[in-house]
Order: structure tokens, then C-alpha cells, then sequence
């Protein structure tokens, strides 16, 4: 077997790129991970890989729970990801072997939904084929083989699954399809895989984030085609880090929680005969609070008002890094959080007062941080994680500190990764 892809990472013909996703201070480890990826695939496979295709988390920065509002949000990708080694073949089938699962076997000739995929990877495997087909893919007898391994946490909110779409897409787009898809209709692809084959409602933000990459200010007043507008931000040239917080909370069982949300915006933004509260003004919003406080309730009302506030902060966010003011961005920050908190009331679970792993962490970092730096939740809330922004003059105690409490490992410390899913060989 010839190995140039495995001659070009041993000649550091590939550095430039690892430390691009990676960053150069990772650079060794980043060379070591690909070794292990390149073997993985070997011994599976017995053959040599084409090509490395990687996509990355995503951490959303600001527009909590305005997505599927069609509102706005800012999101980035950052500096963990799903890497895969992977070769075309003549098998007639994907072939993927993610590390610690087992094979996933997708024969091309048949890409209808399967229920009982529902909920798995290869669902994700299918979809991703099957959008592909019918978008003009023709797999005339070729197959796939992959060899997978991930370092995104699963339940972190850095949304590995949308990095795993986004990294199928990329392969199918670059392998069989000339690349002709950019990289939001990757995004849209994955987000169509995982509504039809896998079975969950998704909104698009993940996956735009994972596969466009960077800072990305995205609008999804018209979500069949969101405005995506790419903002650069070197955040360690800036003075801070952004850690993610794992609360010691699940999401397994919050699926009313997220549920009762939309269902309450739902009846606020009916009053109006619409379906999201995009299409209301917050001025027929306003003038109808007295009859819609009767109608769903003060909570809802209260859902509605974070909705609007957010929708324009997630604006002056990304308005405030294109102008390079940080302090104003953090402010904002800030301000998300204590919406979510206050008015969305994504932190604690309904009725819950004994566990508040997440208003926990989020008031022991903001204790540590002593008013700098910003903290907010961190996604869909009530279990999962927290986001904050520290000055790396803090960095060391601010991570130990919150260990103390949380655990060892609960301080995820990230970077934010410039491009989005990608392939290099």
C-alpha cells in the first residue's frame, strides 16, 4: 500500500493547516491525532485514505432560543472537532467506524427513511446520502469508507452531532459531488438529515456554525435561505478565553422543559395569526400584553419580551465585534444571560429547588470573575453548560476554582476556530 497522505503529515507538509484548526500550540498533538485517525483506518480498512475532512463544534455566543423564532443568533465554531480519514471505494456502501461504536453500513442503493434508524448515526448516515441524491448526486456504484474520532464532548452543548453532519456533508460534497454545495447549504442538508431520517425538529444555527466556521451572525428571517455574515475575532489577541462549563446536568430528561417554550410562543404568537414571533412587531407585542397575559399565561409573556430583547442584542453583538469593541460585546453577553435567566427562565428546571446545577455554576463563575469578563447560559438551558468569558490573567485560577466545585474536567477551555468544516490532504 502506498501512504502519501501519511508521507505528507510526516514531512509537515500538512502544519500549516493542523495549526490553522488547531491551533500552534497544539501542533504536536494535532500531528499525533491525525496518526492515530490514519492507523485507525488502515487496520479497519486495510487500505490507504484519500484525504482528512474535519467539523468543528460550535459554541453559541448570543440569541438564546431565537433560532426557531426566526430570529437572530451569533454562534462560532471552535477548536475541537470531528476528524475523519476516508477514501472512496467501489463497494457500493458507507462504511463509517467512529472509534468506541460500531460500523455503520449504508448501502447507497437504498436511502429511504428507516423508523427504526431513528435517533442513531446511521439515520444521520442515510439522510445525508439521500439530500445528496436528490440534489443530483450520482453514487453510480462508488462507496465510502470512513474512520472516525471525535474530541467534542457529547452533552457539552458544542453540538457534536451537528459537527457530525456537517463532517458527512463535507465528505459526500468533496468525494462525489465536485463541491458544488457551499457551505450553509451543508449546513441545511445536515439540518434535513436530522428533521427527517434522524427524528428531531433541529433549527439550522449548529450546523451553519459547524460548517461555515468562525464568528458567524446569522439571520433566519427567511430560513429556507439565512443571511450568514462571517466576523473576525482573535480572541486571545483580545486578552480572554472562552470556557465552557459543564453544570453536572443532563439534558436526558428536559425534553418538556424545551417543548413548553415553543408551545408558549406558540399561543403568544397565534394571537396574532402567526406562526413565530418574528412576524409580530414588538410594538403590536407590547399594546397586546393585558390580552395575552390572559390568553398564556405571565410565563409566556415573559418568554415573548426575552425573544424580542435578544433577537436585537444578538444584532448589536455582532454590530459591537465588527467595530472591535469588546467591552460593549461583553456587556451584551451579560445581558443575554440575565434574560435567559429572568424572562426565558432556561436556568432551573420547573419546580425545582433542591438541584440547580446550572444557576450554580453560572453564579459561582460570575463570583469568581468579580464583575469582569461576561457569563451567560450556554444553549437550550436548564441542565448542560454554562458560557464565560475570561481574561487570561485569570484564566488559571478562574479554571481550578470552578473544578473545585464542579470537577475536574468541568472547564472546557476553547479557542475559536476560523474555518468551518474542511477537507486537507
Amino acid at each position: 500500500m502506498e501512504y502519501p497522505l501519511k508521507d505528507r503529515l510526516a514531512s509537515g507538509a500538512l502544519d500549516d493547516t493542523l495549526s490553522l484548526l488547531y491551533g500552534a500550540g497544539r501542533l504536536d498533538a494535532a500531528r499525533a491525532r491525525c496518526r492515530h485517525v490514519l492507523e485507525g483506518f488502515e487496520n479497519t480498512f486495510r487500505a490507504a485514505p484519500g484525504a482528512f475532512f474535519s467539523a468543528p463544534g460550535r459554541t453559541e455566543m448570543g440569541g438564546n432560543h431565537t433560532d426557531h423564532q426566526h430570529g437572530r443568533v451569533l454562534a462560532a465554531s471552535v477548536d475541537l472537532d470531528v476528524l475523519a480519514a476516508a477514501a472512496v471505494t467501489d463497494t457500493g456502501e458507507v462504511r463509517i467506524l467512529s472509534e468506541g461504536y460500531p460500523m455503520i453500513r449504508v448501502p447507497l442503493s437504498d436511502l429511504d427513511p428507516r423508523p427504526e434508524e431513528e435517533n442513531s448515526s446511521a439515520a444521520l448516515v442515510r439522510g445525508v446520502a439521500a439530500r445528496f441524491g436528490e440534489l443530483g448526486c450520482d453514487y453510480a456504484g462508488r462507496g465510502l469508507d470512513a474512520y472516525v474520532v471525535s474530541d467534542v464532548p457529547g452533552g457539552s452543548g458544542l453540538s457534536s452531532s451537528a459537527a457530525f453532519e456537517v463532517l458527512l456533508g463535507v465528505m459526500v460534497n468533496e468525494l462525489f459531488f465536485g463541491g458544488q454545495c457551499t457551505p450553509v447549504q451543508i449546513a441545511q442538508i445536515g439540518q434535513w438529515a436530522e428533521n427527517r431520517y434522524f427524528g428531531k425538529p433541529c433549527g439550522l444555527m449548529d450546523q451553519t456554525a459547524s460548517s461555515v466556521g468562525g464568528v458567524v451572525a446569522i439571520d433566519f428571517l427567511d430560513p429556507a435561505a439565512p443571511v450568514v455574515d462571517k466576523i473576525a475575532l482573535d480572541l486571545r489577541a483580545a486578552g480572554y478565553a472562552l470556557c465552557i462549563l459543564d453544570s453536572g446536568a443532563g439534558h436526558g430528561d428536559l425534553t418538556a422543559e424545551y417543548a413548553a417554550i415553543t408551545d408558549e410562543l406558540r399561543v403568544i404568537s397565534g394571537h396574532f395569526g402567526k406562526a413565530v414571533l418574528r412576524d409580530v412587531t414588538p410594538a403590536e407585542f407590547t399594546a397586546a400584553i393585558p390580552a395575552l397575559r390572559k390568553l398564556a399565561g405571565d410565563r409566556a409573556v415573559l418568554r415573548a419580551m426575552h425573544f424580542f430583547d435578544e433577537n436585537d442584542r444578538a444584532a448589536a453583538q455582532a454590530q459591537a465585534l465588527r467595530e472591535g469593541n469588546l467591552a460593549r460585546f461583553l456587556t451584551l453577553v451579560a445581558g443575554s444571560g440575565r434574560s435567559s435567566a429572568l424572562y426565558l427562565q432556561n436556568v432551573v428546571p420547573t419546580g425545582q429547588t433542591t438541584n440547580q446545577e446550572l444557576m450554580l455554576t453560572i453564579a459561582l463563575a460570575e463570583h469568581i470573575l468579580g464583575g469582569r469578563g461576561a457569563v451567560r447560559v450556554h444553549g437550550g438551558g436548564f441542565g448542560g453548560t454554562a458560557q464565560a468569558w475570561v481574561p487570561l490573567d485569570m484564566l488559571e485560577d478562574f479554571k481550578a476554582r470552578t473544578e473545585m466545585v464542579l470537577g475536574e474536567g468541568a472547564c472546557h477551555v476553547l479557542s475559536i476556530r476560523p474555518v468551518g468544516g474542511t477537507t486537507f490532504k
